[in-house]
């Protein structure tokens, strides 16, 4: 029984190689067959296309969204951040004055309470300080024309008395002196006489001495007191009127604010909610948003000057001038504009963007009623317009490092190879200006059904530019050639037809 499995394994294993031997003998036989099919040999069912003249539009067609050329902006004018409590629904139709956002006001009524107390305050302060600056100023007035005069002249009044006494003293002195001398008084009252003399002497330099100080220290050390004093109530006074007037303003600045929480319209039209782009902190206004200071809330737009603004793609934009016509594509309609504005710089490549490079581009629409902004369209911009041209699909060019070619058709049935200069082009059609004539039968897809246009397409570049293959297509002497499926090089990428 083992013997019996054992051969039918065997038969088994050798059918399985003969069958992969067979298939392996042919594919090659059909290798070798294709490879030596000459350029002349064509299948049957090749496509051919006759070389025709004919009118061709190259253009770029992107989606776009309407906007108005003026905008009026609705700012809010609240310092700091508050707080959406209302806001009118996006594209109402409103009048000058109607109100369009209610922002909160807790927080400013708060301020008021509190400002309003403050500058009460200060006020009450500031009275006061102004009563210390006027006493202040008064006592200084006062001690020089009052006190100080009054201790000058009570000095002055005890010298002269001193000064008396002294002329007494003496007098009594030299009487006990002579009558000592003659013996009609004792020693002892010439001594005393001569004693209070010395006294007397004594209370008028004590009097000098007083209103020598008066005059030099006393005066001007209470002068200047006084004087520091005035200068100290006056600061005092003006920092509490600085503070008064602080305080007052703060709380004016607050009822203001109060005032600016309601934001009404500055003119009659059409309120629209301003568009936040996805990498922008803002979002659009809403009830219970947050919104600062010179934030723009909403828009109104000028319905009678409106565009429409696109991306160009960074390959093309050099061939986007201003005045080119365009034809605008909008849901019920179709109105045709021209190119006003080009942006000089493009918008930043992002993830969100698919990482494209694009340039904003702006489209003039003309006068018409029904027109909204954020309305999308579809815009077709107008690059060139060529009348009678020679053309041939791009399907049927190869460009390679020798320029570029096609394949032509005989009437004999032969398959010939031309070498053809060829112009500008859309996304179908290209501009052959030398090379072909008209009538000419030309090979669709030459490379899928001709050996030697393979090769064609496929020769390897010249030694300087060996190995520098990019993406899309291969550099020979500088410039980029583009592979089968866009023959017409950059110039066609992204391009429109109609």
């Amino acid at each position: 029984m083992n013997k019996q499995n054992g051969k039918n394994r065997s038969v088994v294993l050798k059918l399985v190689f003969l069958v992969a031997l067979l298939g392996i003998l042919a594919i090659g036989i059909r290798t070798y067959t294709e490879a030596g099919i000459k350029p002349q040999a064509i299948s049957t069912e090749a496509l051919t296309y006759t070389v025709g003249r004919q009118r061709l539009t190259v253009s770029i067609t992107e989606q776009g969204t309407l906007e108005s050329r003026e905008n009026v902006e609705v700012k809010s004018k609240v310092r700091g951040d508050n707080t959406v409590i209302w806001v009118v629904e996006n594209g109402s139709l409103v009048e000058e004055g109607d109100v369009l956002v209610r922002l909160d006001t807790l927080a400013i009524e708060d301020s008021i309470n509190e400002r309003s107390k403050y500058a009460l305050w200060s006020l009450s302060g500031a009275e006061s300080s102004r009563a210390n600056a006027k006493r202040a100023a008064l006592a200084v007035k006062e001690y020089e024309e009052g006190r100080f005069v009054m201790q000058l002249k009570t000095m002055e009044k005890d010298l002269a008395i001193a000064e008396s006494n002294l002329r007494v003293a003496r007098n009594m002195a030299q009487h006990a002196k002579q009558m000592f001398e003659r013996g009609y008084a004792p020693e002892v009252e010439l001594t005393e006489k001569q004693f209070a003399a010395t006294q007397a002497e004594l209370a008028v330099k004590e009097a000098k001495n007083a209103i020598l100080v008066l005059n030099e220290y006393d005066k001007p050390q209470e002068m200047e007191k006084l004087r520091g004093e005035l200068k100290a109530a006056e600061a005092t006074r003006d920092s509490l009127n600085e503070r008064a007037k602080m305080d007052g303003t703060r709380r004016d600045l607050a009822l203001v604010e109060k005032e600016l929480c309601t934001i009404r319209a500055p003119k009659s039209g059409m309120v629209i909610y301003p568009s936040a782009r996805s990498w922008e902190k803002t979002p659009d206004i809403e009830e219970g948003a947050t919104v600062h200071r010179d934030q723009t809330l909403l828009l109104m737009p000028d319905l009678q000057n409106m565009q429409v603004k696109v991306g160009i793609h960074e390959s093309m934009i050099e061939r986007v001038s201003l005045g080119l016509r365009a034809v605008i594509t909008l849901p019920e309609e179709e109105l045709e504009g021209q190119v006003s504005e080009v942006a000089a710089i493009a918008e930043p490549a992002s993830w969100w963007t698919g990482n494209l490079v694009k340039y904003d581009t702006i489209v003039e629409l003309p006068v018409m009623e029904g027109l909204r902004p954020g309305m999308s369209a579809e815009v077709e911009v107008f690059l060139a317009e060529y009348e009678d041209v020679m053309t041939v699909p791009v399907t049927a060019v190869i460009e390679s490092v020798d320029g570029a070619f096609c394949w032509v058709q005989m009437p004999s049935g032969e398959i010939q190879q031309r070498s053809i200069a060829l112009g500008d082009s859309d996304t179908v059609m290209i501009i052959v200006e030398s090379g072909l004539s008209v009538g000419e039968r030309v090979i669709l897809n030459p490379r899928g059904v001709l050996q030697e246009a393979r090769d064609v397409s496929l020769k390897p570049s010249n030694p300087e530019t060996a190995g520098m293959e990019e993406a899309g297509g291969e550099y020979v002497g500088g410039d980029q050639v583009a592979d089968e499926s866009q023959p017409a090089a950059a110039a066609t990428e992204n391009a429109g037809h109609k």
